[in-house]
This record gives C-alpha cells, structure tokens and sequence, in this order.
C-alpha cells in the first residue's frame, strides 16, 4: 500500500546524523577554512610511476559511518604539532551543508597512492617511501623548500598536502602529509605509530569510521579506499549494509 511504503520510509530516515549527534552528545566543530565544501569528483589518480615500494599500510574510510565530529582531525594535530589545530590536520573531515545524507560529508585522507603525483612533482626528492616505516611516503622537512608542488600536483580535493609555517624553521613554509604517525614527535604510544603501530585517527575515531588495511587497495577512483565498515548494530539503527 502507499501508506506503508511512505511510514517504511519515514523510519528508514530516521536516524539522521543530527539525531545521532544528538543522543551521543559529540560537538560538530567549525574552523574556517579548514572544512571545504567539496568540488564535483575527484580527480583521477596519478598514471606517472616513480619507481618506488609500495606502502605497507593504507587508511580506509566509511562515509556513512562518520558524524564529522572532527575528533580524527584534532588527535592528528596533537600527535603531529602538538597543538589542537583542525587547520594543521593531516586529515580532513569536509562538510556540505546543501547536500543530504551520505554526501554530506566526505573524509580526505591521504591515499598513501602507490603512484604518487607528489613524490615525482617535488623538485627537491623530499618525498620519498622511508623503509623505517613500510615505505609510507613522508616529507623531509630539512629537503622541503616550501614550494608547494607537492599540493598542486596531488589530483584529490582538498590536497592531502599542504603547506603552513614550522616554527622549528623561523617560520617557514613547510608542507605536511598524513604518514600514518610514523614519525609523530607527540604520539602517547611508546612504539609508536606507522603500519606496525597505531594511527591516531583510527584510534580516536567514536564510531570506528577509519581503519587501517595492510593491503592495496584500489587506485582507479575511490572504491578502494571509501568501504562499509558497519556491522548489524548499525543496521540495526537504520543505516543501510551498502
């Protein structure tokens, strides 16, 4: 009958991500422009292959799983600077407020890309894959000139780089990429972050939305790294399985 197909659906909504918000009490955090409205797509990967090992570790991310509480941006922060700054974050939580569930929110974490647009546009080879921590590719600050070739040439929106002073260098550009905690100067674990370690963002995150694989996943689009990491709980609150 009509009627039971529009209550069906009534309900299916039901738990909308204000309501969960609401009964779980996380705080939606603002800073300027540090959350971008995304652009239409993202940008094919990169076709260059600068002869590098491919990383031990990736993140994956469930879209419909995140509340965008920010809480992955703030741990990676303070891991890495040792500041709370959502502007200096590594990861990105990026908002649409004209757009419905589940494109309302999207999460953009570096892909740690087995092709690596960044690493061949550095003029300065001051992205490399560090066999220390299972070939993450990571940024030399004493080799990085502040360019920002690595921001440009990065094909996703917003660029998993970007550049902000370092007060270690008088305050000079430095650019910043997401290397899994390997080399995170403020990170409570004693052994440490990178594939073997742990990963503030997935070890913060309130609703288990990022997860770090040891395998590739696929670099064509973003199926490989956007995947269901919900349960039957889940299902049973009214999000779908897919």
């Amino acid at each position: 009958m009509p009627g039971e197909k529009t209550s069906q659906k009534s309900e299916e909504r039901a738990v909308s991500r204000r309501n969960f918000l609401k009964h779980t009490g996380t705080i939606i955090l603002v800073a300027g422009n540090s959350w971008l409205l995304p652009v239409s797509g993202m940008a094919a990967d990169s076709k260059t292959d600068p002869g590098i090992p491919a990383s031990d570790g990736y993140l994956l991310v469930d879209l419909k799983k995140c509340q965008g509480c920010a809480s992955c941006m703030l741990a990676c922060s303070l891991v890495h600077e040792g500041a709370a700054s959502l502007s200096l974050s590594r990861i990105q939580i990026i908002q649409n407020s004209f757009e419905h569930f589940p494109r309302d929110i999207a999460i953009g974490q570096c892909r740690q890309c087995v092709a690596p647009a960044c690493v061949e546009a550095c003029p300065e080879d001051a992205i490399t894959a560090d066999k220390r921590f299972g070939n993450v590719r990571m940024i030399d600050l004493k080799k990085c000139i502040g360019c920002g070739a690595c921001a440009e040439a990065c094909p996703y929106i917003p660029s998993r780089s970007h550049l902000a002073p370092h007060e270690s260098f008088g305050g000079q550009n430095k650019a910043r990429k997401c290397d899994l905690c390997s080399r995170a100067p403020f990170h409570w674990d004693a052994a440490g972050g990178g594939p073997e370690g742990k990963q503030a963002c997935v070890a913060v995150c309130p609703v288990g939305a990022i997860r770090m694989t040891r395998k590739i996943p696929t670099q064509k689009g973003d199926a490989g790294y956007q995947v269901n990491l919900r349960d039957g709980n889940w299902k049973r609150l009214g999000y779908q399985d897919s």
